[in-house]
């Protein structure tokens, strides 16, 4: 390939531990996501999978092994690695069912240990590369292998309860509790270096975020010096002393060095932003994917080091991005508003009065999804077709997004989603009256938690909005929870207090369902046939709901699961929703011109659309499943 690669995967390319020039990561290739190799001294790239449904997962390990999950339409295979200068493709271990990938992790021995989730179980096997499977252990529920040590004697398992460490025979060494009562606990992997084999941890412990460690023989240490008011990930320096975190606060990133020994904690400067990943390499080169909301994604290095060209945006990113704090019941609530420039108006006639402000936006509400996530000052395709089409993007970090504290994350007011609504509409009526965006023309789009949102608006909040765009969205609480993966009807039960048997009247009170017969602004849902976290049958009673009730809407359906890996479905679904918001938001009266620069961002959708579960790096840790 020539030229850029936009790079799907929002995390640095993986490294060889062994030979840091040689580099792993996901890339597009003719609309598709697909996994490359990268050598930095010969600055060439090379494309390893050629799927027709696009691939996501990619690692590569200490001896240069480039590795990829193959899955198929349902999102189950195998892991199967190649060479990095390529060769014959082999599975990662044989006699290992397809399954779910739930952890792939590769001592500096050749050592492989894959976790593969079968219906509501996880199971771990452990073999030489290559060899023979052999299985460790077998566990109900969701779980993720996070991590071996270097020498392949000891594996972490993450679940909702906690952190299991075990050997590779499958003998139990340690259970670090988790979950609500003692805290909830993350495994973030072993130590590169040295002889302890320590884990690094995170806990939330009394509204913070602290990092522990663990090593075998003297147990867990909590250091209290290292704690934080929002969330944080780590990940061990190649010292395996020092630990670089990352800390979300309020939609931009910060950097922090933790060197666990002498119980310091340094700021590392970044600019300010987002920072989708760091990491750093041998001799202290600090590799950060760095982005905010006006600029691209860019990967960056301290000291130089060549790392794979990303693309840059035909022209400037349009617009004027804005903070904006609301009121609300448990604290104020964070919007970052992003703002069309306006035309230039024409000449004034003769005696007409002068200095009148221009006309504010039609405005689209682009509502995250997760639940456990949040909106960031990171560059977006939507917010710059939408703002280059002359719209007005609020996005809102309503009650239940992460990066501001535990206490915010917790808070539900009135309700599953209801809150999530609460904060739309006080979002929405702070910025009409500030005269920032167009009262009668605001438009909601959300995906997949965040389509469910959109659902719920519309149909509680009817007078509030015009229009609405819902991408694989949850429609009905209860069908969705008997229909959906094991690991999200666990965390059903978790919002909702119980199952839909046990708590039926929560369900149906937080459920767009009960209120389809009330929606009035025209919707469009956008959903897809083999998709297993928001299935399509709860979305067609909803569409049928909708029809019963001579509600006007549109349907999208498309050949895909829930994380689809194709560009061409994501800007189909990009191009359908915009035409749908300028009829209905704007109407037939005349409209600006789409620059090239919104045109070209049509090309960098994926990474919104499909709302990935990210890696560590990112802060969506394994124990919290969502649907995106």
């Amino acid at each position: 390939m020539t030229g850029g690669y936009q790079v799907y995967r929002a995390a640095l390319p993986e490294v060889c531990a062994a030979d840091p020039a040689r580099m792993v990561f996901t890339a597009d290739a003719d609309g598709r996501c697909e996994v490359f190799t990268w050598d930095a001294v010969s600055r060439r790239a090379r494309q390893v999978t050629r799927r027709p449904r696009g691939t996501l997962h990619g690692a590569i390990d200490r001896d240069a092994y480039v590795w990829w999950f193959d899955e198929d339409e349902h999102g189950h295979g195998q892991w199967r690695f190649q060479p990095f200068g390529g060769g014959t493709d082999l599975p990662g271990l044989t006699g290992v069912p397809a399954g779910l990938p739930r952890g792939l992790a590769v001592s500096d021995h050749g050592t492989v240990a894959l976790a593969v989730g079968e219906g509501g179980a996880t199971t771990v096997h452990v073999g030489p590369r290559g060899g023979a499977a052999r299985t460790v252990v077998r566990t109900g529920g969701h779980a993720t292998l996070t991590g071996i040590t270097p020498g392949g004697g000891l594996l972490a398992l993450g679940g909702a309860d906690g952190v299991t460490v075990l050997t590779s025979e499958g003998t139990v060494r340690a259970v670090l509790p988790g979950g609500e009562r003692s805290g909830r606990l993350w495994p973030l992997g072993f130590a590169p270096a040295g002889p302890d084999d320590e884990l690094l941890l995170v806990r939330e412990r009394h509204d913070r975020y602290v990092v522990e460690s663990w090593r075998p023989g003297t147990g867990t240490v909590t250091h209290d010096w290292c704690a934080f008011d929002t969330e944080i990930t780590a990940r061990w320096d190649a010292d395996g002393r020092s630990v670089l975190v990352r800390q979300d606060r309020h939609g931009r990133s910060a950097l922090h060095r933790a060197r666990l020994d002498d119980r310091t904690l340094t700021p590392v400067p970044t600019p300010a932003g987002t920072l989708l990943d760091a990491a750093t390499r041998r001799g202290g080169d600090l590799h950060y994917l760095w982005t905010d909301t006006g600029h691209p994604p860019r990967l960056r290095s301290s000291r130089g080091t060549p790392l794979p060209p990303l693309p840059t945006v035909a022209g400037p990113v349009p617009g004027t991005h804005h903070d904006l704090w609301t009121p609300g019941p448990d604290g104020p609530v964070h919007t970052l508003l992003s703002l069309p420039v306006p035309p230039t108006a024409p000449a004034a006639p003769p005696g007409s009065p002068t200095g009148a402000e221009p006309p504010a936006a039609p405005a689209v509400f682009l509502v995250h999804g997760g639940p456990a996530d949040h909106d960031r000052d990171a560059y977006d395709g939507v917010v710059h077709s939408l703002v280059a089409s002359g719209f007005a993007v609020a996005r809102v970090n309503y009650r239940g997004s992460t990066g501001y504290g535990p206490r915010w994350r917790r808070a539900q007011g009135r309700g599953v989603g209801l809150a999530q609504v609460d904060d739309l509409a006080s979002v929405r009526a702070d910025l009409i009256a500030r005269r920032l965006i167009r009262p009668g023309a605001v438009g909601l789009w959300g995906t997949s938690w965040g389509g469910y949102l959109v659902l719920l608006a519309l149909g509680t909040r009817p007078d509030l909005w015009q229009a609405g765009v819902a991408v694989k969205p949850v429609a009905d609480c209860a069908a969705a929870h008997r229909t959906t993966t094991p690991a999200l009807r666990a965390l059903d039960e978790r919002l909702f207090g119980g199952t839909p048997d046990e708590v039926p009247e929560r369900y149906a009170r937080s459920s767009p369902i009960r209120y389809a017969a009330a929606v009035r602004a025209p919707l469009l849902v956008a959903a897809a046939t083999r998709d297993a976290k928001c299935p399509p049958g709860q979305v067609r009673g909803y569409l049928a709901a909708l029809r019963a009730a001579g509600v006007r809407h549109e349907a999208m359906w498309l050949d895909s699961g829930h994380d689809g890996y194709d560009g061409g479905d994501h800007v189909a679904v990009l191009r359908r929703a915009v035409v749908f918001l300028d009829r209905e938001l704007r109407g037939p009266a005349r409209r600006p011109q789409t620059p090239r620069s919104a045109r070209s961002g049509e090309h960098r959708t994926a990474e919104r659309l499909t709302e990935r579960r990210r890696s560590h790096a990112e802060g969506h840790h394994p124990q919290r499943p969502a649907r995106g």
